[in-house]
């Protein structure tokens, strides 16, 4: 066989491998229907801790404003999301143009690596894990800057400064971390946006559980900027995991190359309005915020008191949590699943290992179900 052919098909082989590996080192949380098909139980069974969305669940008017209008779905929906569009800009005080309906923030993260081109692709970790995905499938190269675990994830701008002279054409951001739940302020937020500029790497900020702690938000310091856009998320805040509702809030001049990029009729008429009914409640939203706030407060005391188990501090609705030398996460993983509670094992992502796993903030009782169930593992230890 000629030299060339051999290396061109060992470089494919290589690739095939890279991306099947990439593919299956990454799982989600909330998989909920596939465990419950492996567990022969329905979804409703499991006690799921596993994906970190509002503990309170739909905002009162969601269920029945989308049944109210469900003869609409005779009709493709608004391709460009205008009402809810128009709605998110009133809710964050930027221009409808500066707003860009997506399905799902995931939608977005796939889209921003073909707007940049190829070349190299920055990730601050540990991280979501389609971000490696899109840079990898978009075929830029993947690296990360990964954060300490033992100094509480603690973002270094002099670090950063350092990795992005080796040059870099994006970098994907998550603020407040996840898994870490660690939040960035908004004065070092303007440094990373800074350093960025400064070395000429397009930067994405994900802030899809910044409604936890919206004062943080760059959300106003990226609309006058075509090199930084900020992606949300309906899901984790207004509870509509299923229904697939994301945004970008950047420049006009982003906004419009991004929706070049989009295919037509990527939300529909459903999600739109369940998220148009959940941002007329502001009550729903304040209810949220202290709820979240009292039962993390409480969730991570108890955890706490758990002598081998290390809960990090979080401005969200999870907890990153590390665990000692009788239980791996993958273990812990396991004896939780035989009560029907399922957690997010934290071992696959990059810059952990075997000891973190994670928990979403749910309601009083079930925070207690999985305490007495860890209290009863870890007692046997």
């Amino acid at each position: 066989m000629c030299p060339w052919l051999i290396v061109f098909w060992s470089l494919l082989v290589r690739a095939m491998l890279t991306g099947k590996a990439m593919t299956d080192n990454f799982d989600h949380g909330g998989n909920i229907f596939t465990i419950a098909r492996s567990l022969g139980v329905e979804p409703e069974d499991i006690l799921d801790f596993s994906a970190s969305i509002n503990p309170l669940g739909l905002a009162e008017g969601v269920r029945e404003a989308v049944f109210a209008s469900f003869d609409r779905v005779l009709h493709y929906p608004d391709s460009d999301s205008t009402e809810l569009r128009q709605a998110l800009a009133e809710f964050h005080g930027v221009d409808a143009e500066q707003i860009l309906v997506s399905n799902g923030s995931t939608e977005l993260i796939y889209l921003v690596p073909r707007l940049v081109g190829k070349g190299r692709g920055l990730i601050v970790a540990p991280a979501f894990s389609e971000y490696a995905k899109a840079l990898f499938r978009a075929g830029m190269e993947v690296h990360n800057l990964n954060l300490n675990p033992e100094n509480g994830f603690q973002f270094c701008p002099h670090e950063l400064e350092r990795t992005l002279a080796g040059g870099f054409e994006l970098m994907f951001f998550c603020n407040p971390g996840n898994p870490s739940g660690a939040l960035v302020p908004l004065t070092l937020v303007r440094e990373v946006i800074d350093l960025c500029r400064a070395a000429g790497t397009f930067l994405v900020i994900d802030e899809a559980f910044m409604d936890f702690c919206e004062a943080d938000s760059a959300k106003h310091l990226v609309i006058q900027d075509d090199q930084v856009m900020v992606l949300r998320s309906m899901t984790k805040f207004f509870a509509v995991p299923g229904m697939r509702v994301g945004y970008a809030v950047a420049s006009g001049e982003l906004i419009r190359r991004l929706e070049y990029l989009r295919g037509p009729w990527s939300v529909n008429t459903p999600a739109q309005i369940a998220c148009l009914a959940s941002l007329r409640d502001a009550g729903h939203m304040q209810r949220t915020i202290r709820c979240v706030e009292e039962e993390r407060a409480f969730l991570a005391g108890e955890l706490e008191r758990i002598g081998e188990l290390r809960p990090y501090p979080s401005a969200v609705n999870y907890l990153l949590v590390r665990t000692g030398k009788s239980h791996s996460s993958g273990e812990l993983r396991k004896e939780l699943l035989k009560r029907l509670i399922l957690i997010r094992d934290c071992s696959n992502f990059e810059g952990l290992d075997d000891r973190f796993f994670r928990v979403a903030v749910r309601k009083r009782e079930e925070n207690g179900k999985l305490l007495e169930a860890l209290r009863e593992i870890f007692s046997r230890s």
